[in-house]
């Protein structure tokens, strides 16, 4: 390290100590707006940060996402939700070297919803601190990971510190079914020479994600009156044919993985989440549609895994005389997450690693983690990846929250990161 930085990067962490109680409040304001993915919430809560970052006078860029133009494109990541709108939002301090390396830092600002109310202790959007930790839909997946690298920047950019190169903040939407914000960020042309994107790891470096490829089954049967039943063919119970099935081949495909993702009880899930089946009561079902998430291994492409996935599901129709002259259906909708993994040489899983261990003393893990996210749109874009973020379990969940002191030291080795490492590949 050049020690004529070190007292800027002192600067800098001295103002984002001071701003702890900022920090918070914050996060507080995010979590309280329910930017669940496809409401206009989803859009404010982007303009509420760029109001932020605007009136502290830092560099922004702020567009119109074209969905239904990107949504014709060939590799589009795919979308569960509609959306009538949807917004970019890319902030930047300016290097002081065009050739040093750039950072983004990424986080996304969506989150799914929050289920049943009565399963809260208090409310979903209550953003109540207690115990150390933020609480409410989204404070971990991902808006603790979001509010580090939010305040990291700032306190980079109120100490008037200018990093060597781009320092990036890449607030984006649509992560959680399929990816449109890091998508559409980077067709407006951003890009950097490595990328930490704040994801909840509990502030370990997860430097691979398995994928996950949302399918929907449709099982056919023959309707018929309930009391002549036997007349009928039921699609429950040809379903019932079809699960055991997927499960198997969940346990065919986990029987060896990669070193990285031995953490995992199951590497690559595969999980039918919803199952809808029927019309009337009294009539045998001649449809079951059931939709799920089927894992894909690390560096395994996407056609190969469906491909196993569709032949599985043919080989089981064929074995059952129904179902051999009228086959369940697969289709592949929604999010389509490709595996991604940061690539070997370029440095960055070591400068994290190591940065985070001279400020805290703490040894991060290594891992990959079995969900797909952004960072396979990254990496195949050319950029180096990671996730790195406080918080880790409580995503998705009644109760969902961030320990705060994670959310202060992962923005400390944020700033420590820009501003002492070079990027540059």
């Amino acid at each position: 390290m050049n020690h004529a930085v070190q007292p800027a990067v002192q600067a800098a962490t001295d103002a984002l100590r001071d701003a702890r109680a900022e920090t918070i409040r914050t996060l507080t304001d995010l979590i309280r707006i329910p930017s669940v993915g496809g409401t206009p919430e989803e859009s404010e809560i982007v303009h509420h940060v760029a109001d932020l970052l605007r009136a502290e006078g830092v560099e922004l860029d702020l567009w119109p996402i074209p969905v239904a133009e990107l949504k014709a494109r060939a590799d589009f990541p795919g979308m569960e939700v509609a959306r009538a709108e949807a917004w970019g939002l890319v902030a930047r301090i300016a290097g002081t070297d065009p050739d040093a390396g750039s950072l983004m830092l990424n986080g996304h600002l969506d989150v799914v919803p929050p289920g049943d109310p009565g399963t809260w202790s208090t409310s979903p959007w209550s953003g109540d601190i207690r115990d150390g930790h933020a609480y409410g839909r989204g404070a971990c997946d991902m808006k603790g990971g979001f509010v580090a690298a939010l305040q990291a920047l700032l306190a980079i950019h109120r100490t008037g510190t200018r990093p060597r190169g781009d320092l990036l903040l890449a607030a984006v939407i649509g992560e959680e079914d399929g990816g449109l914000g890091t998508y559409a960020t980077l067709e407006r042309g951003w890009r950097a020479d490595a990328c930490v994107i704040t994801e909840p790891t509990a502030l370990d470096v997860l430097a691979a994600n398995g994928g996950a490829l949302t399918f929907r089954l449709r099982v056919p049967g023959l309707a018929a009156h309930a009391c002549a039943r036997t007349s009928g063919v039921s699609a429950v119970e040809k379903f019932q044919l079809i699960f055991p099935v997927l499960r198997a081949l969940e346990a065919t495909r986990n029987r060896r993985v990669d070193p990285m993702m031995r953490r995992w009880d199951i590497a690559y899930p595969l999980e039918v989440g919803t199952v809808r089946s029927g019309d009337w009561a009294s009539t045998v079902p001649d449809l079951l549609v059931a939709e799920g998430r089927f894992g894909v291994a690390l560096d395994e492409p996407v056609d190969s895994a469906r491909a196993e996935f569709e032949s599985t599901v043919a080989e089981a129709c064929a074995r059952d005389p129904w179902l051999r002259e009228h086959p369940v259906t697969v289709e592949w909708w929604g999010g389509q997450f490709a595996s991604g993994r940061c690539p070997d040489g370029t440095g960055l899983v070591q400068r994290v690693v190591q940065t985070h261990r001279a400020l805290t003393g703490a040894e991060p893990a290594v891992v990959g983690a079995p969900y797909g996210s952004d960072l396979r749109l990254l990496t195949a874009a050319g950029v180096p990846s990671v996730q790195f973020g406080p918080g880790v379990g409580y995503g998705h969940c009644p109760d969902e929250r961030v320990s705060l002191e994670q959310v202060h030291a992962c923005a400390e080795t944020l700033v420590h990161l820009a501003l002492k490492a070079d990027h540059a590949g």
